[in-house]
């Protein structure tokens, strides 16, 4: 059996992302294997944490009703996304990366850097990005 490895922010973008991960894993007959990384620190202290299991039980629920096989991941590890991302699809010899994209302004992508573009080209395997909507 293979594995999708899917980023999941509870965004529509992330929303986009999980739905299209899905399907790939019933296609492929894959494992489906969601991370959802955040970065720690002070940011994400007592009501951040909450709100986040709270999010990823919404995530489990739909992950139950759609029948695939899955691994479901919150990494507060201090990392960028992307390397919590790279670093999964490598250890699972993921055979897809599945992540939602949104519009960045050309400063926004200067300032805050891509965690897309990091992905599309660091990635151990194929990378299909979809957007919301």
């Amino acid at each position: 059996m293979g594995t999708v490895v899917v980023g999941y922010v509870p965004k529509p973008e992330g929303d986009a992302a999980l739905n299209t991960a899905i399907d790939e894993a019933k296609l492929r007959d894959a494992k489906l294997v969601v991370v959802n990384s955040h970065r720690g620190g002070a940011d994400f202290d007592g009501p951040a944490a909450r709100k986040a299991e709270s999010e990823m039980d919404s995530v489990r629920t739909r992950l139950d009703e759609s029948g695939v096989t899955y691994d479901l991941r919150q990494m507060v590890r201090g990392f960028e996304p992307a390397e919590d991302l790279i670093s999964i699809a490598e250890a699972n010899s993921a055979e897809l990366i599945v992540i939602g994209l949104r519009r960045r302004s050309p400063v926004g992508k200067l300032i805050l850097g891509s965690n897309a573009q990091r992905i599309l080209l660091d990635a151990p395997c194929p990378v299909l990005a979809v957007k919301a909507g």
